[in-house]
């Protein structure tokens, strides 16, 4: 019993009416995600001087030998978005596994066959991926389908299971027609989604960026390859650019846009909200080869004068900050820099005592000014998680994090 076909299988095959008169072959054949995400919805025919359509319903019997009808009436097919055609819109198309984590070029489709309230229909099972089903598609028209289905048997399937399928489309208005989600992208983590953006074409990094919620989307931008960061934005639209760009660190926000062109850069940071606008445009003033070009404006800094308790209760909210940083900086009322306390002194400390107390004897900064290549040394000498720097007033505008000389290392 045939519980099975293959998307090249059905294609081409014979369509019969009542009497067993030839109405044509398959041409494609559609899901309608919206009505049901795996039932073949709709039989595409060509035969004649337009294109038919054949309903799931009006299909009696399916075989390798050809589809049987149990109703004649069919209508001239017309196009519709709701429609996935899995010729058109699935087969030698990239999609994404979210389960393997990676980009794949669909070169079959697995059908399973029921029997549905007293005919046959063909529910979407698995997409094929490898020698198998290439073999399978280049034999067809050339053998017999049978003698094609003994002969791949001895090799190994590569196919993925059709819920941990994501295809990639452009039109926003047709990503809802085709309940196309994300929240399995979403879900994962930045670095691995980060690998499958670099995979895909440049168009296709548009449409997928252009769904992605703003703050997966800039976590993700900030794993991906600097070469192509700017690349990306630069396709997205001015609104959605800045959306993402606000959610990234200044540092790396600006690092992104000084590789723009600045009349595009400029346009973004217009639309931008003025605070995250004006933290991203004064590190953009920095050479990018200076302290100041690698500095982030997120740091934690406190009055000199504050106890213990206060300065752990300033710290709540600042959770994505103390990720990448293990120091609380002090400051005095002119917010010169006076000190630094690592954070798991500060919390094994006495919460009445002054913080003054509990901060390193030694402090080390650089000036805003200072090369990159001296930044990097001084990291290394003093096997350091996070540098301040300082203006000429010693003042602490911004601090470097292990993080970036790793990124700066990685680049170089």
């Amino acid at each position: 019993m045939l519980d099975h076909l293959f998307f090249t299988e059905l294609l081409g095959l014979k369509v019969y009416d009542l009497k067993g008169r030839k109405l044509g072959r398959v041409r494609d054949a559609a899901i309608v995600p919206l009505v049901d995400p795996v039932r073949v919805d709709r039989y595409l025919l060509g035969g004649g001087w337009a294109w038919l359509t054949v309903r799931h319903d009006q299909i009696q019997t399916i075989s390798l030998d050809g589809i049987w009808l149990r109703d004649e009436q069919l209508t001239p097919y017309h196009r519709d978005d709701y429609m996935l055609r899995l010729e058109r819109d699935l087969l030698d198309q990239q999609i994404i596994d979210v389960e393997g984590r990676k980009v794949v070029r669909v070169t079959d489709v697995t059908f399973l066959r029921v029997r549905q309230n007293g005919h046959d229909e063909l529910r979407v099972q698995e997409v094929d991926i490898g020698l198998r089903s290439m073999f399978r598609r280049l034999a067809q028209g050339v053998l017999p389908r049978p003698l094609i289905r003994r002969l791949m048997m001895p090799i190994p399937v590569n196919s993925i299971r059709w819920e941990f399928c994501n295809i990639v489309e452009s039109d926003p208005q047709r990503r809802l027609r085709l309940n196309i989600s994300t929240r399995a992208l979403e879900a994962m983590h930045p670095a691995d989604l980060a690998d499958i953006v670099e995979e895909l074409g440049p168009s296709d990094r548009e449409a997928l960026f252009g769904s992605l919620d703003s703050e997966v989307a800039a976590e993700a931008l900030s794993e991906i390859d600097p070469d192509i960061q700017a690349s990306i934005l630069e396709s997205l639209s001015e609104e959605k650019a800045a959306d993402i760009i606000e959610e990234m660190a200044p540092d790396e926000a600006a690092d992104i846009l000084a590789d723009m062109e600045e009349e595009r850069s400029d346009a973004i940071l217009e639309e931008m909200e003025d605070a995250p606008a004006q933290e991203v445009e004064e590190l953009l003033e920095h050479r990018e080869d200076s302290a100041g070009g690698l500095m982030t404006t997120e740091y934690v800094s406190v009055p000199n004068t504050v106890t213990v308790a206060v300065a752990i209760a300033a710290m709540q909210g600042h959770d994505d900050v103390l990720e990448s940083t293990n120091t609380v900086f002090l400051i005095d009322a002119e917010e010169r820099l006076t000190g630094a306390v690592p954070l798991a002194r500060l919390f094994l400390g006495d919460p009445a005592v002054l913080l003054s107390s509990l901060q390193d004897d030694r402090l080390i900064s650089v000036p805003v000014k200072e090369r990159q290549d001296r930044v990097i040394a001084v990291f290394d000498k003093y096997n350091l998680v996070t540098l301040p720097v300082v203006d000429h007033a010693n003042r602490l505008i911004g601090v470097i994090t292990a993080d970036d000389i790793i990124a700066l290392l990685r680049q170089s």
